[in-house]
């Protein structure tokens, strides 16, 4: 992941990053300078040479990434496809709340390959009342011209919609006005919060109520109307194959941020725990990527089952809940070997979808062989 540009042109209420307990971002340029992003190129095609990687992921991210300039993020991203071995494809995504996209914009985009990943918290005005600018204006008016213009205009380009769960809004109502949108995938978000910082409306289970909604409104529409991760990861890992996600399962995750001024940092979300839990004290002048993946804070991420709780351990879903986002666990005193602060709420959802699978594999006999089972 890279910080194009560290500032945003919205203050959403809930926003962990510039709202929460972490504020590093004060002190870094607000636009990444011309010898960072540089140096960023040259360190991944090293990484991928290093490791005969033949597929890497650049998450161009913020802030607003688009701050920086379509032109920029069109740059940076051709430069490193031209560093990296010949073979190794860069799969390159931009991330934005959509309230600066123009046609021209996307076109820029399109032309360098990047594809467009796009933040919201529903479809309609209501739904992103907490994403407003630093006036308190709220940002849907334009996010939607910009979302539709992706849809419409751009649909190659469209990568997904971003999605963070709000527990007071009507599920489905919610997720069908997320379709309308028109995104090839969706991501569902649990809100960050942990045992000494908890979430809103933590303890009712609201939160995994509202997933096991959605997931039945996904569940029965009978064709995949969207990709949904959240869900067919679940899915996935009940069947016991391989996924990867970071809100599921126990497979390492391996990604890493360069901040503006070149600092390497573990992932964002960690911020939400405490100031400078994302720290490592490495950046791309000094140091490789290889050094960033052995510093202690990601290496806890790559040991699976090892690094969580006893309680975690001895629980039969495991291989499904993997423990929930890191971030989830964190406790004052007790760091991040805990349960995530949404135990229940995976629980929840968790054995709902395997109730789901369970009764379709049972109807799956009648429905083909037209008989009793």
């Amino acid at each position: 992941m890279v910080k194009a540009h560290g500032r945003c042109n919205l203050a959403c209420t809930y926003c962990y990053l510039y709202a929460g307990p972490d504020s590093t971002w004060r002190t870094r340029p607000p636009a990444a300078p011309a010898d960072v992003l540089d140096r960023t190129a040259t360190r991944i095609a090293e990484h991928a040479r290093a490791h005969e990687l033949t597929d890497v992921a650049v998450v161009l991210h913020g802030g607003e990434p688009l701050l920086a300039g379509a032109d920029t993020l069109a740059d940076f991203t051709t430069r490193v496809r031209e560093r990296v071995p010949a073979g190794c494809a860069v799969h390159a995504t931009v991330q934005t709340n959509a309230t600066l996209l123009t046609e021209e914009r996307l076109a820029v985009l399109a032309e360098a390959g990047i594809r467009v990943g796009i933040s919201l918290d529903g479809g309609t005005a209501a739904h992103n009342r907490r994403r407003v600018d630093h006036a308190g204006r709220p940002s849907w008016p334009a996010a939607a011209r910009g979302a539709l213009l992706v849809a419409e205009r751009f649909p190659e380009s469209y990568a997904g919609v971003l999605t963070v769960v709000d527990p007071t809004l009507d599920p489905v109502e919610t997720y069908e006005s997320l379709l309308a949108l028109e995104p090839p995938a969706l991501d569902l978000l649990l809100p960050h919060g942990n045992w000494s910082a908890p979430p809103p409306h933590l303890g009712d289970l609201r939160h995994g109520d509202w997933l096991c909604a959605v997931f039945d409104r996904w569940w029965a529409a009978g064709r995949r109307e969207t990709r949904v991760r959240l869900f067919e990861e679940c899915v996935a890992l009940l069947l016991g194959l391989p996924a990867s996600t970071e809100a599921l399962g126990l497979a390492p995750f391996d990604a890493v941020v360069v901040e503006t001024d070149g600092s390497i940092e573990q992932v964002d979300s960690l911020k939400s725990a405490y100031p400078g839990a994302a720290w490592t004290g490495l950046d791309v002048f000094r140091h490789t990527f290889d050094e960033a993946l052995r510093h202690p804070g990601v290496a806890a991420r790559q040991t699976g089952a090892a690094a969580l709780a006893a309680q975690c351990r001895a629980c039969p879903l495991l291989r499904v809940c993997g423990g929930g986002h890191y971030a989830h666990r964190y406790r004052a005193g007790h760091g991040f070997q805990n349960p995530s602060v949404y135990c229940a709420d995976l629980q929840r959802f968790i054995r709902h979808a395997a109730a789901r699978l369970t009764a379709a594999a049972a109807l799956e006999p009648t429905q083909r062989d037209g008989g009793t089972p």
